[in-house]
C-alpha cells in the first residue's frame, strides 16, 4: 500500500497498517526533518522493522538530493536475517525503477560468510578467521608468487581482489536485497570471497544490517564502519540492553588462563624474532625506522590483512611516534613479560579489591617500570611487531593481544573505569579463579562517536521503559522520545503477579528469601503446571547466572526438571552469545513443532519499584485482581485467558476502534485532518 504522511509517499509493504505503526512512522518522520536523534518504544510483535525500514526507505526516495543511507544494527543474526526478509519485500512494493536503483545486504563475521572449503569447516570464529588469514595475508600472496605450488591460496579472495583492482565489484552485486545465504550463493556460484565482497560494497549500500559491534565496539567499527559518512541513520533494534554493550565494548577481563596464555604468546614472538635476525634482519630495522618515523602502522594495509583495530575510541588514539623504549622488538617484549608477571602477582589476593585507573597505572610504574605512554602505545606495537613478523595464527595470539587491549585502555582513560580483582567466581565460590576485570562505567563513551558522527540515531525497542532514563545513561539529548501504545480490539495479555505458591508460603527473589527451599519449590511447582497449561513456548527470567545455576541443580535434584521435560524441551541462556543464538534458534523450532519449549534466561533488576518501571502498554492490562495470586490462583487465570484467546474474533476491530487501518482509511483520516 502507499499512503501519504505529513506530505510524504509512505511505500508500505503490507495491506493493512497498525495505527501504532502509523504514529511511529510520524515521530520518525520528524526525527528526520529535524536531523535529530530519536527514542522510540512501541509494543512488541507491533512491527516496528516495518515501519522503520518503510519510512526511512520513502524518505530517501523522496530526496534523491540528499539521499540517506540506513545503518540497521540487529542483536543476533536470526533478527539481521529477519530484518532483510522484511527489506526483500519492501523492494518488490516498491516502484521497479526505484527497487532497480537500491542496493541492500547483510554483513556478518568470516563464520557466517566464509565458502571456502577448508576454511569453513572451523566450528569457532576466531578459527575461521586464522584459516582465512594463512590463505589471504599480503606475505601469503607474495610467497605464493614465487612458489605457487607450495603455497594455497584462497580462490575466492584472488577473485575478489582482481576484481577489486579493475573496479568491477558492482558487477558482482547488481541492485537488490542480499540476505547472508544470498551472499553465499553468489559467492560460491561466481567464485568470489562473499565477505571481502559485502566488506567492499557496504560502502555502496542504500541499506546494511550488521551488529551492534561494528559499530560500537571500536577494535571492529574502525575497520569495518570508517567510510560511512554523516548522511546516515542508525538504528539500533532491540536496543533495551544497549547500555550493557556499550560497557562490554570497553571493559577487559584477564584470568591465569590468559597469562599463562600470553607467556606462550611471547615466546613464540620471541623464537620468530630470533628466526628473522637469523634470515631477514632488514625487516626489523625496517620496523624499528618506521616506528622512530612515527609511523606505528605500514600506512594503509592491505584488506586482508588488517586484524582488530585499536581498543580505544578513535578521538583518543594518539597521533605520535611510539615511544622510544619500547621500538625495538626486544624491548618491547621485556615490557610485556614484566606486565603479564605483575598481573599475575596481582591475582594472587584472597580478598575483592577495587582499584582507580590512575592508582594502578601507578602501581605498575613503580613495581614493573612501565609507564602510561608505554602502556597506552602496547595495542599498536603489538600489532605492527605481528604485521612485520608475518604471523597468520591470529587466534593463538588473542591472549597477548587481551594483555595489549588492557594496558592500552587503562593507559588512555583515567574516568569512567575501574579495575575489579575477585579471587573467586560467583557461580563456584569453593573454587578459586581469580579475574581481574576492567570495568567501564559510562555508556556513554562507547556510543557517543556515533551520536557525533551521524545526524540521526534511532534507539528503539518494545521495552524502553523508563524511557526517560535512556538519555541520561547514554548522555544525548533526543529531539522526539516518546512511548507508545498497543491497540487491541480485547485483552490478548495477561500479566499477573505471583506473591504465594500453592501451600501458601510467601515466593519472592528478594536476597533474604530467594535460597529457601519452600521458595525454589514452589516456582519449580508454578513452571511445571505452567508448562502443562501452556501450549508453546515459555521464558522463565532469573536475577543472574549462578542464582540460575543453583535453581536449575535444586529442581533437578527434586524431580522438577524431568517432571518439566515431560511436557517441552529446555534451553538453557549461557554468557556466551554464540550458545546463547543456538538456544534461541533452536527454542524456536521447538514452539514451531507443537510441543513448545521453556527457556532459561538472565533479566537484572537494580529497583524495587518494578511495577512503574514496566512499559505503559504491560501495564494497561496489569488489572488490580492480579497482583497478589498463589500458583492455583495464577494457573487458574492462565487457563481462562488461554481459553479465551483461542475463540474467534474480528481482527479489523469493532465498536468504532480499529486495529487495522487500510488505505482508504489512511485518505479518511487524512481528509478529516485537513478540514480540521
Amino acid at each position: 500500500m502507499r499512503f501519504d504522511l505529513d506530505g510524504l509517499t509512505v511505500h508500505f509493504p503490507y495491506a493493512a497498517i497498525y495505527p501504532e505503526q502509523h504514529a511511529y512512522m510520524g515521530e520518525l518522520k520528524r526525527a528526520l526533518d529535524a536531523r535529530g536523534h530519536a527514542l522510540l518504544e512501541m509494543p512488541t510483535g507491533t512491527g516496528k522493522t516495518a515501519a522503520l525500514i518503510s519510512l526511512i526507505t520513502s524518505y530517501s526516495l523522496a530526496n534523491p538530493s540528499r539521499p540517506l543511507r540506513l545503518l540497521y544494527c540487529t542483536r543476533t543474526v536470526h533478527e539481521m536475517e529477519k530484518t532483510l526478509s522484511e527489506l526483500r519485500l519492501l523492494f518488490s512494493h516498491l516502484p521497479p525503477a526505484a527497487a532497480r536503483s537500491l542496493l541492500a545486504l547483510g554483513l556478518s563475521s568470516r563464520k557466517n560468510l566464509c565458502v571456502h572449503p577448508q576454511a569453513s569447516a572451523s566450528a569457532a570464529r576466531d578459527s575461521v578467521d586464522t584459516a582465512c588469514r594463512r590463505l589471504t595475508a599480503s606475505w601469503v600472496r607474495e610467497k605464493a608468487a614465487s612458489d605457487p605450488d607450495s603455497t594455497p591460496l584462497c580462490e575466492y579472495f584472488e577473485t575478489f581482489d582482481r576484481a577489486a583492482a579493475a573496479g568491477d565489484l558492482a558487477s558482482y552485486m547488481p541492485p537488490g536485497v542480499y540476505t547472508l545465504a544470498d551472499l553465499r550463493s553468489l559467492g560460491r556460484e561466481r567464485r568470489i570471497c562473499p565477505y571481502y565482497l559485502a566488506r567492499q560494497m557496504v560502502k555502496y549500500a542504500n541499506v546494511v544490517v550488521y551488529s551492534y559491534q561494528y559499530l560500537l565496539d571500536p577494535k571492529v567499527a574502525s575497520i569495518v564502519s570508517r567510510e560511512m559518512q554523516k548522511e546516515c541513520v542508525v538504528v539500533f533494534d532491540e536496543a533495551h540492553n544497549i547500555d550493557n554493550v556499550c560497557i562490554e565494548a570497553l571493559s577487559v577481563s584477564i584470568r591465569k588462563q590468559t597469562l599463562e596464555g600470553a607467556e606462550r604468546n611471547l615466546r613464540r614472538i620471541n623464537q620468530e624474532i630470533d628466526r628473522f635476525k637469523a634470515t631477514d634482519a632488514n625487516r626489523l630495522r625496517a620496523e624499528y625506522n618506521r616506528l622512530v618515523d612515527g609511523l606505528a602502522q605500514r600506512g594503509n594495509l592491505p584488506i586482508s590483512d588488517a586484524w582488530l583495530a585499536n581498543p580505544s575510541l578513535p578521538d583518543d588514539i594518539l597521533k605520535e611516534a611510539v615511544p622510544g623504549n619500547i621500538r625495538r622488538a626486544e624491548h618491547f617484549l621485556a615490557v610485556l613479560r614484566r606486565l603479564v608477571r605483575f598481573l599475575d602477582g596481582r591475582l594472587e589476593t584472597e580478598n575483592v579489591e577495587n582499584e582507580m585507573p590512575i592508582s594502578f597505572v601507578a602501581s605498575i610504574h613503580s613495581q614493573a617500570g612501565i609507564d602510561q605512554r608505554m602502556l597506552r602505545f602496547c595495542y599498536d606495537r603489538l600489532q605492527s611487531l605481528l604485521l612485520t613478523l608475518e604471523i597468520t595464527d591470529t587466534d593463538e595470539f588473542m591472549h597477548i593481544q587481551t594483555i595489549c587491549d588492557f594496558a592500552t585502555l587503562i593507559g588512555t582513560y583515567t574516568r569512567g573505569f575501574s579495575i575489579i580483582i575477585e579471587p573467586y567466581d560467583d557461580r563456584m565460590p569453593n573454587v578459586r579463579d581469580p579475574v581481574i576485570q576492567l570495568s567501564c562505567h559510562d555508556a556513554s563513551l562507547a556510543i557517543q562517536p556515533v551520536f557525533d558522527r551521524f545526524q540521526t540515531v534511532v534507539i528503539t525497542s518494545g521495552t524502553l521503559s523508563p524511557i526517560d532514563l535512556y538519555p541520561r545513561l547514554l548522555n544525548f539529548n533526543p529531539v522526539i522520545s516518546r512511548s507508545f501504545t498497543m491497540s487491541l480490539t480485547r485483552d490478548c495479555i495477561c500479566p499477573m503477579v505471583l506473591t504465594r505458591g500453592s501451600d501458601q508460603l510467601p515466593v519472592s527473589t528478594k536476597f533474604d528469601m530467594r535460597s529457601d527451599p519452600g521458595v525454589v519449590r514452589n516456582y519449580g511447582r508454578l513452571l511445571l503446571e505452567m508448562a502443562s497449561a501452556v501450549p508453546d513456548g515459555i521464558v522463565c527470567f532469573f536475577v543472574s547466572y549462578s542464582y540460575m545455576d543453583g535453581i536449575v541443580n535444586s529442581w533437578n535434584d527434586m524431580g522438577i526438571l524431568q517432571d518439566i521435560m515431560q511436557h517441552k524441551l529446555v534451553f538453557i541462556e549461557t554468557p556466551d552469545v554464540v550458545e546463547t543464538t543456538l538456544a534461541l534458534d533452536n527454542y524456536r523450532k521447538a514452539c514451531d513443532c507443537g510441543r513448545g519449549a521453556v527457556f532459561f534466561s538472565v533479566a537484572r533488576y537494580s529497583r524495587h519499584d518494578k511495577r512503574s518501571k514496566l512499559p505503559g502498554w504491560i501495564l494497561s492490562h496489569l488489572h488490580d485482581a492480579h497482583l497478589n495470586l498463589s500458583t492455583d490462583m495464577a494457573l487458574h487465570t492462565a487457563r481462562e485467558f488461554l481459553r479465551r484467546m483461542a475463540q474467534p474474533y474480528d481482527k479489523a476491530g469493532s465498536g468504532g476502534q480499529k486495529t487495522l487501518l487500510t488505505e482508504e482509511d489512511l485518505q479518511d483520516m487524512g481528509r478529516d485532518a485537513m478540514e480540521m
